[in-house]
Order: structure tokens, then C-alpha cells, then sequence
């Protein structure tokens, strides 16, 4: 009877919410989790840019279906090179041009603190997407430029086709996301700038001449892409034949038209789209080599870049790379790996030097400890110039 008083119910159903307000957090499943403050998870697979994307780009392995030609990958890109060429045939983008810095990684972004002191005062020039490898967990350090600009991604390993299935999800996504990215600039994790953000965007976009110098001088021609392109090495034979034979690779790349360069490159516009829309020669080059080979002979990555841009546009390539790479003493397909002993004003002129129009912009490949000596002459050596 007092327990069917309308008072002893309201305390009963005032008690009974009480605990459940308590309770519920331990009963209930936890909400997911976010990353801690100076930590990126490992993104999902998809197709877009931000914060939750992210995935691969490296040393580990899958199956020959990581570089194969999946349904998503195939409309990411077709969709990349249908809106990019909407947008050259409409308006042009709103802004300055823009250098996208694609990062392809397998590990910490180490280097991130020297590159938000090179981006620093710059962004609204520049743009950063990373493709980061889904089976790593990156420990970020709290630089804003590299926070949500994971873009979807898959498993990669090292002498494999996913490295360029990898570098073309960069470009695709780069292309989608802003109409102002002019040139693409592909970096490792192990990379550095040699000199300022104004002096690599100086050396991209050189001011138009003056009405009088423009009406004497021949016609401007259109952006070049700094990608390596070279023939006749010693190895050009085995590499080839490591594709699947002498004749795998016929009759879309005959041997004299087969090339070989440096797996990072800075593309324009124009050559990103081409890559990401080019379907012939990538069949041929997603193919795995054959096993025997593999291990000493198989790099796809360095011939199919250089390879597509010298059939399809020779004269639209610099034909050298603004990225300098130190081979010698180089072990297992490596190169030389610099250390924090080794950085100096002296280490940073040499890197700098090249035998072309433009010196060389940034460098590989630098170990983890170079990262507080780099920065300790960032501002008075890298970027003085």
C-alpha cells in the first residue's frame, strides 16, 4: 500500500534515473576513440582528403593486388581527371597557383616541424596531403599543416606497382581537392627542403616578363615537370626483362622506349591528370616481376613515370629531378642514408648543387636524429638564400 504512494513512486523513479546516469557510462559501450593529441591512427581505405583518411606508402606487403586496378582506385581517378578537365575548360581557380607536397610514408613524419617552418607564413600557396601506410601508427608531432590531410589509402611495399597505385591516389586527390595545386611534388617521409618556400616557388612560377621583353622573347612555353628521365644505364636490360621478359612488355613499351628515373618527381597539372588518367601502360607495369628477379631488378616505380611523360610529352619534361638523392655506397636499393653528424652548411651546398637550370630544392634521405640539427640551422643556411 505505501509502496503505491504517488511520493514513494516519484522517489523510486527519481532514484532509478539517478543511477542510471551513473551507471550508464560503464554500461554502455565506449564511444570511439580519437587519437591522442600528438597521435594519427591508421586511416580507412576510400577515396577522400581529411582527417580520417589515410594508408599506405613504403616497405610493407600485400598481395599483387595492392597496385591492382580496384574499382575504387579506378573511379577516384576518373573522376580526378574528368573535374580537372572541367575546370580547364571553365574559370580559372580563384588565387595564386599552388604547390600540393605529397607525401608517401610508412612511418613517422619526423620531419614535420622543418617542413611547418618552410610552409610557415606560406599557406595560402601551398597545400599537404599524405598517404600514409594503413598497417603503420604514426606518432605525429602537433604541426597544423599535416593534421587532416590524410588522404584514403592502401598497403604498399618496396619494388612493387603499389608504389605507383600510391603516388597516383596522391595526385588524384590533390587534383580533387583544391583547382589551384599547378604543381605536385612527391616526397618521402625522409625528405627535406633545401632551400626557402619562396625560392621553390620563384624557381615554379618565374614572373611574366615585361610587355617590351615579352614581344622580343619567343613564346612562353607551357610549365615544365621536373621528373628524371634517363636511357642507356647499365641496369636498363635487367630491369626490363624483369617485367616478365624480354617480351612482357610489348607491345605498349617497346625496350628502346623504356626509361628509368628517380621515384620522386614535381609534376605540372597537366602531366598529373595524364597520369591519373592513363590506363595502357599501367597494365603493364601493375604486373608483378618475375620472382627471380625481384629481389635485385624490380623497381616499377622508377620506370613507369619517366617512362609514360617521355612517350607522351617528351618535350614537357626538364628530364632531371629537384629532389637530390646520394647513391653512392647505396645498399640493397637504398640510398645513402645521412646522419646528424654528417649535416652541415657544407652538407646543405652540396645537396643544393646541380648541373641543371634549377638546383636542387629538396634531398633524401635523412635518418630521424638529423631532425634537431636541421632545424638548428633552418633559419641562418636551408632557408637563406
Amino acid at each position: 500500500m505505501a509502496l503505491s504512494s504517488p511520493m514513494v513512486l516519484s522517489l523510486l523513479l527519481f532514484a532509478s534515473l539517478t543511477a542510471l546516469l551513473v551507471l550508464a557510462p560503464r554500461l554502455s559501450p565506449p564511444p570511439p576513440q580519437q587519437p591522442a593529441a600528438d597521435e594519427q591512427a591508421p586511416p580507412a581505405t576510400g577515396s577522400g582528403v581529411g582527417g580520417g583518411g589515410g594508408g599506405g606508402g613504403g616497405l610493407r606487403g600485400v598481395g599483387s593486388r595492392a597496385g591492382g586496378e580496384e574499382a575504387d582506385d579506378l573511379r577516384l581517378f576518373r573522376r580526378a581527371a574528368l573535374e580537372s578537365a572541367a575546370a580547364a575548360a571553365g574559370a580559372k581557380a580563384a588565387g595564386p597557383p599552388k604547390v600540393a607536397f605529397l607525401f608517401l610514408t610508412n612511418s613517422d613524419l619526423t620531419f614535420a616541424p622543418l617542413w611547418e617552418r618552410f610552409f610557415s607564413g606560406h599557406e595560402s600557396r601551398l597545400s599537404v596531403y599524405v598517404h600514409a601506410d594503413p598497417a603503420a601508427r604514426l606518432l605525429l608531432p602537433p604541426t597544423p599543416s599535416f593534421r587532416g590531410r590524410f588522404v584514403a589509402a592502401k598497403p604498399t611495399r618496396r619494388a612493387d606497382a603499389s608504389l605507383i597505385a600510391a603516388a597516383r591516389r596522391l595526385l588524384a586527390a590533390a587534383l580533387l581537392d583544391d583547382p589551384a595545386n599547378a604543381y605536385f611534388a612527391l616526397l618521402s617521409q625522409h625528405c627535406v627542403p633545401l632551400h626557402s618556400f619562396p625560392r621553390l616557388y620563384a624557381a615554379l612560377f618565374p614572373p611574366p616578363p615585361s610587355p617590351s621583353a615579352a614581344s622580343a622573347a619567343p613564346r612562353r612555353q607551357r610549365p615544365r615537370s621536373y621528373i628524371e628521365v634517363l636511357t642507356g644505364e647499365p641496369q636498363m636490360p635487367s630491369r626490363y626483362a624483369a617485367r616478365g621478359g624480354e617480351d612482357a612488355m610489348l607491345p605498349e613499351v617497346p625496350y628502346e622506349r623504356f626509361r628509368i628515373g628517380s621515384q620522386f618527381f614535381t609534376l605540372a597539372r597537366r602531366h598529373a591528370v595524364l597520369v591519373v588518367w592513363e590506363r595502357r601502360l599501367w597494365r603493364k607495369f601493375r604486373v608483378p616481376c618475375l620472382p627471380e628477379m625481384a629481389q635485385d631488378s624490380c623497381y616499377p616505380e622508377e620506370h613507369y613515370f619517366p617512362t609514360l611523360l617521355d612517350m607522351a610529352d617528351p618535350g614537357g619534361v626538364a628530364r632531371y629531378t629537384l629532389t637530390r638523392v646520394n647513391w653512392t655506397g647505396s645498399v640493397e636499393g637504398h640510398p645513402h642514408t645521412y646522419t646528424a653528424a654528417e649535416v652541415t652548411p657544407g652538407l646543405v651546398a652540396e645537396l643544393r648543387a646541380s648541373n641543371h637550370t634549377h638546383p636542387h630544392m629538396f634531398a633524401r634521405k635523412f635518418a630521424p636524429d638529423c631532425l634537431a640539427p636541421l632545424l638548428a640551422i633552418a633559419d641562418t643556411v636551408l632557408f637563406k638564400d
